[in-house]
């Protein structure tokens, strides 16, 4: 049965009950094969700065463009847990922020649709350096919480292993714009980004 204004489903078939939000308990959090546990929160931003374009005698934009590449940052926030500190719980072998002079990958594996490797949604945040890490050490709550701010240079996602772009993955058969290849590249980490893929100004929506 789904919604009748939206399409969204509330049973699946034959009335069945189903949950469909996807939830943080299906959430797994990895760096170099071990998992970092103890995150109570992992934020993560991807932001890009858009030119619109004008013209003398016109009153509107005419055109819009993304004048810069795709900044990619977020923060977690850790209890001190198992005797680790936040850069050690990612598998960091120290202690501060000068000290990191290699980058990381964090991957972040969702299994909502299921155990099976091949349904995992798989995505990897690619060549992240520490921005920052604080506590709070405080006599009103004795649990100690870390906060860590990160960049990073790319991130990426696959279905599974198979190097398949997830973005059509769905229950409800949309009628999803179908990428370029451009952009399935893009999405999958093939390509840092789509603009610079060759006839950027005849390519068009696909529809």
């Amino acid at each position: 049965m789904t919604a009748p204004n939206t399409g969204s489903i509330t049973t699946a078939e034959g009335g069945k009950n189903t949950t469909r939000t996807g939830v943080s308990t299906n959430i797994i959090i990895e760096v170099d094969g071990n998992s970092v546990g103890a995150i109570q929160s992992l934020s993560i931003n991807e932001e890009r700065q858009i030119a619109m374009i004008d013209e003398v005698g016109t009153d509107g934009h005419i055109d819009s463009v993304p004048q810069r590449s795709t900044n990619i940052s977020g923060s977690c926030k850790r209890v001190r847990y198992d005797n680790l500190r936040v850069a050690a719980a990612f598998s960091r072998g120290y202690i501060h922020v000068a000290s990191q002079r290699i980058p990381f990958d964090i991957v972040i594996k969702d299994i909502f649709a299921g155990s099976d490797p091949s349904s995992t949604l798989i995505t990897t945040i690619k060549n992240v350096w520490i921005k920052s890490i604080s506590m709070t050490y405080s006599s009103t709550d004795f649990v100690i919480i870390e906060d860590m701010g990160w960049e990073a240079e790319k991130i990426y996602s696959t279905l599974g292993s198979n190097n398949a772009v997830p973005g059509v993955a769905g229950s409800r058969n949309l009628a999803i714009t179908p990428a370029d290849q451009f952009e399935l590249a893009s999405d999958r980490g093939d390509r840092r980004g789509s603009l610079d893929g060759a006839g950027l100004l005849f390519a068009i929506e696909n529809s």
